[in-house]
């Protein structure tokens, strides 16, 4: 452990105290498995299909595969705490645990802005430039551009980790429901403020940058549709962008208004913000694969292919 972490007792754990207050914990901690279990499905099978079939191997499809893997290491990282502390009842989590947890949500979190960056890049590409899409986006760039998201989300947490592996633990209670940049911050001795500091410009990066970029990508996009001369058409690219716009609403909405709120002076007690952290965590990742798998039409028919020949295979059998 980093000596600035030793003021006369050296922190070997935390414990997880945000879940104390409330009466209905196992009923909570049900709501969380059942998500988290239907996110690990939902993703697995999207990565599944995706990589057994060559005909999905293609620049949407897998930027659809890295989402999937995005989703699971950002839901488990934080999923699993909450689970562990409100059906299993184990509250402490030792130093070393939470720290990797809560570099792992952070670069999951910021890979996963930059995931759907890119999915807005790719649907802005295959609208606007349909006859150049194929060699705008090769398989091997897009395979360099995630390559260099996730390279981006590990350099950009190595400050807020220095910071949070410095500060002083001496009361190692931790008042959130699980392990982030924010939690453990706020658990040192110490004033919590300038740490904050490198946490609010990649804030502000996420949401004046990475937000607004999106945006005007899909402002484009609707643009484009709109001065197509078929109906039927416009109505195809409208459908093919509704799950990238769901996507991207369940990942900024709860950001913005928790930003929102505190800009026009509410002030979120713990629990409100435990909630707003539980549902920014849970929901995103939750939503991502049944859309993509119930909304992408090559995705879908793989699915029914699948279950059919399973199906077929269980009666014969019968």
């Amino acid at each position: 452990m980093n000596p600035g972490n030793d003021t006369g007792v050296r922190v070997q754990q935390f414990t997880i105290t945000g879940f104390d207050h409330l009466s209905n914990q196992k009923l909570l901690g049900c709501l969380i498995l059942i998500s988290y279990t239907f996110t690990l499905l939902g993703s697995g099978t999207n990565i599944c299909l995706i990589l057994t079939e060559r005909r999905l191997h293609r620049p949407m499809y897998i930027l659809i595969c890295n989402l999937a893997l995005v989703d699971i290491m950002f839901t488990t990282s934080a999923s699993t705490t909450m689970i562990s502390v409100l059906l299993a009842e184990m509250k402490t989590i030792s130093y070393y645990s939470c720290f990797s947890r809560m570099y792992a949500y952070h670069v999951g979190d910021i890979t996963e802005c930059l995931a759907l960056s890119l999915m807005a890049v790719d649907r802005l590409v295959a609208i606007s430039f349909p006859l150049r899409y194929h060699s705008i986006l090769t398989n091997s760039r897009i395979f360099m551009l995630i390559a260099l998201t996730w390279l981006i989300a590990i350099c950009v947490m190595i400050p807020p980790g220095l910071v949070a592996d410095n500060l002083p633990y001496c009361q190692p209670i931790i008042r959130y429901v699980f392990c982030e940049f924010p939690s453990m911050v706020r658990a040192a001795c110490a004033d919590p403020e300038p740490s904050f500091v490198v946490s609010t410009v990649i804030g502000v990066w996420v949401l004046c940058g990475q937000l607004p970029f999106v945006f005007l990508t899909y402002v484009k996009i609707v643009y484009t549709v709109l001065r197509l001369p078929n109906k039927e058409s416009q109505g195809q690219m409208f459908k093919t962008c509704t799950s990238h716009i769901v996507a991207v609403s369940c990942y900024f909405l709860p950001k913005v208004v928790s930003v929102l709120l505190t800009r026009i002076g509410v002030q979120l007690n713990l629990t409100e913000r435990n909630a707003v952290a539980i549902v920014a965590t849970t929901i995103p990742s939750l939503v991502n694969p049944i859309v993509y798998c119930l909304r992408t039409k090559e995705i879908r028919t793989q699915l029914l292919k699948i279950l059919s020949k399973f199906n077929y295979i269980t009666q014969v059998k019968s």
